[in-house]
């Protein structure tokens, strides 16, 4: 009697659960690759209407004669406006970055470092297709302020593509779990 219990139980609990909303999401950018960086985000569920995302992102980019090398990490709040559940539907997602660079300049070999700090919005759209594969497109404004150092030679650093107003964008494809 009490194996058929704990059978029936189980079967219920792992039956619920194949239908349960997906409340994780990783995902990577296929944009980043274009500027030679490698993006990925982990999305949680923490209402019904929210989630948080920390996105992280590795680059080897170069803008004119300046080449960086670093990292960022943007930790995002989502408030999902659609009737679908999160994290699924149309949201707004206020965020903060924080970028850490290596700098180049090719001219001088000139070297230094770039650490910003900003944040924006970014309005967008995902997509649970089968409950598991996500489609996530977004696109925001962006502000980020920083200060250089130079470690070497003059401080000639074009940081315009990580330092100021941009936009902020990207088509992702994730796993929802």
């Amino acid at each position: 009697m009490m194996k058929k219990l704990i059978t029936v139980l189980l079967t219920m609990v792992v039956g619920a659960s194949a239908f349960a909303q997906k409340e994780n999401v990783v995902k990577i950018n296929i944009f980043s690759p274009i500027v030679k960086t490698f993006n990925i985000q982990y999305e949680r569920k923490v209402k019904e209407d929210a989630s948080f995302q920390l996105g992280f992102f590795y680059t080897g980019y170069s803008a004119s004669e300046t080449s960086f090398s670093g990292f960022g990490v943007t930790p995002e709040y989502r408030f999902y406006l659609s009737d679908t559940p999160a994290p699924a539907g149309v949201y707004i997602a206020p965020f903060v970055r924080y970028q850490n660079f290596s700098l180049t300049e090719s001219t001088t070999s000139s070297k230094g470092t770039l650490s910003t700090f900003g944040g924006g919005v970014i309005l967008g759209k995902q997509w649970l297709f089968k409950e598991k594969i996500a489609l996530d497109i977004f696109i925001g404004p962006s502000y980020s302020s920083g200060t250089v150092k130079v470690t070497s030679g003059s401080s000639t650093f074009d940081t315009g593509a990580f330092d100021g107003f941009g936009i902020r964008t990207g088509v992702c494809f994730g796993y929802a779990f």
